[in-house]
């Protein structure tokens, strides 16, 4: 549950950056575990030192049972294994968003997963619309949809659907889901471990209930459950908990955690009755962003998440995060601006259909979807109304799921015509497989108790908090995680988990109570 293009911007949404340092179709079907004859790369190709990679794509239905709609490509690439004989097994990877793209990312990939490629393929697929696959574009950029305020995010929902017609339909983790089988297919390779990151551990979930005998395991990591809440109570929980947590565990103490509880609630509050305006420069343009309670949320939730654990001894938006607090309580607003900025700059003119349209389809609702705007919207203010005092934290119930760009309130425009049929099932019958859930534990995006609802999911499942790291934990950079990963990838066990209680706390900017705040209005 991650806003892609500001994952994008990261080098590799939240995966493992951090461990770095269309052609003919093949005619010929392989035997299973040994690699089919390599068609001519097509020039986007990607190289991996040490490996070959096969390259290509193939012709799906733009949306199933609608021949008249066409077909859209999709595209894919295959990091073969280095060391003679047979693959053990093939690794399907996806890194986030919705929309996030894999196979640019090839190089990176092969070098996290490291010895696992040794004897494992791996396969990457750019989900449809986006990457090396063919776009789809509905209309609205990432810097138009992220920096607007709530009503200009539904409209802008409104008009990508517009925009899309009844290609909108196109974009479900179903159809996203199909296409990889349809991949496995062609490449003639009978199950796919499968390795899911952020939105992956929503995507990975379904492909497994639609084609579970093709499942050998799973990895989820940065996860959440089909059935999540639809309102956002545990991401709102979690950011005091985050709060509390680093100030407990810096060294020497930086700051009060139940402190910088106290100081949220009342930023929360204050912006909530006067919200501020924060300029913010991109690459491409300057904008004005209506900051309030919550585009904070969103900052808190979100952002403060990301990255977190990949480099503890230098400054974080999430260790800097309880002084800039303080200092907005007394009256010094400059620090939490510099923040907002920071997050800003990375705001891009990349379409944004390949993430409405999956989340406005997809995702469980507060609402019914075959209800008409106006029952939406009771149904929603109801649903707000029922949520008990406290179960946002420090945020008010509407403040807070103002703060997802993939939930609240934010697609209830989406229309019932030309869309999606039905959301995603909640509750599929799934694989008894091997499966593996980390989660970071100061990670509100997807918190602990997201990771342990998507572990419940499963009859074969281990659950794993990872201390001192955020959202997706293989951010950490000492090779810890990945290896537990991989191990489980490899034997369908996490093996010696020991080194993960040593990954170091996050560096915390020093709360000083005591001085003079000037006041930037």
């Amino acid at each position: 549950m991650t806003y892609k293009s500001r994952a994008k911007r990261a080098g590799l949404a939240v995966t493992m950056t951090a461990l770095l340092a269309a052609a003919l179709p093949t005619t010929a079907t392989a035997a299973p575990g040994t690699a089919p004859a390599a068609p001519k790369a097509p020039e986007w190709c990607p190289t991996v030192p040490g490996h070959r990679v096969d390259c290509d794509a193939l012709d799906r239905p733009l949306v199933a049972g609608k021949p008249n709609l066409g077909k859209i490509r999709v595209s894919y690439a295959v990091v073969r294994h280095s060391a003679p004989g047979p693959a053990r097994g093939t690794v399907a990877v996806n890194p986030g968003g919705p929309g996030e793209v894999a196979i640019d990312r090839a190089e990176i990939f092969g070098h996290a997963l490291g010895d696992l490629l040794g004897d494992h393929d791996l396969l990457l697929v750019d989900p449809r619309g986006t990457g090396r696959s063919d776009r789809l574009p509905c209309g609205v950029t990432d810097a138009e949809y992220r920096f607007g305020t709530r009503a200009q995010q539904r409209a802008a929902v409104e008009t990508c659907a517009k925009n899309l017609g009844p290609r909108a339909a196109a974009y479900t983790s179903a159809a996203t889901a199909d296409d990889i089988d349809a991949v496995r297919a062609r490449l003639g390779v009978p199950q796919l471990s499968l390795y899911g990151l952020s939105y992956g551990t929503y995507l990975m979930p379904v492909y497994a209930s639609r084609h579970p005998e093709r499942v050998r395991s799973i990895v989820q990591s940065g996860a959440y459950p089909l059935g999540f809440d639809p309102l956002s109570r545990p991401s709102a929980q979690a950011v005091s908990k985050s709060l509390r947590r680093v100030c407990e565990r810096s060294v020497p103490a930086a700051c009060d955690g139940s402190t910088a509880v106290r100081d949220l609630t009342t930023v929360a509050a204050r912006l909530r009755a006067r919200p501020m305006t924060v300029p913010v420069t991109t690459d491409h343009a300057g904008y004005s962003v209506r900051f309030t309670e919550g585009k904070l949320a969103n900052l808190l939730y979100e952002a403060a998440s990301r990255e977190v654990g990949m480099a503890p001894d230098e400054p974080s938006l999430l260790g800097r995060l309880p002084s800039a607090l303080h200092r907005f309580v007394a009256g010094d607003t400059a620090p939490l601006r510099a923040l907002v900025q920071e997050d800003g700059a990375s705001g891009s003119q990349e379409d944004q259909a390949p993430y409405i349209a999956v989340v406005c389809n997809d995702y469980r609702k507060a609402w019914s979807k075959d209800a008409p705007l106006s029952v939406r919207w009771h149904q929603y203010r109801a649903a707000l109304a029922s949520a008990a005092p406290g179960e946002h934290g420090a945020f008010s119930a509407r403040g807070f799921t103002e703060g997802p760009t993939d939930g609240g309130d934010v697609c209830i425009g989406w229309p019932r015509e030309n869309t999606a049929p039905h959301p995603q099932p909640t509750h599929p019958e799934l694989p008894d497989v091997p499966v593996l859930v980390l989660s970071g534990d100061l990670d509100a995006n997807t918190p602990d108790a997201n990771g342990r609802k998507a572990a419940r999911q499963f009859r074969d499942s281990r659950f794993i908090s990872v201390r001192n790291t955020g959202h997706v934990p293989e951010w950490e950079q000492g090779g810890c995680v990945t290896g537990v990963s991989t191990r489980f990838l490899r034997t369908g066990g996490p093996g010696d988990t020991s080194c993960l209680r040593n990954l170091p706390p996050i560096t915390v900017a020093p709360v000083h109570t005591s001085a003079h705040a000037s006041v930037h209005n």
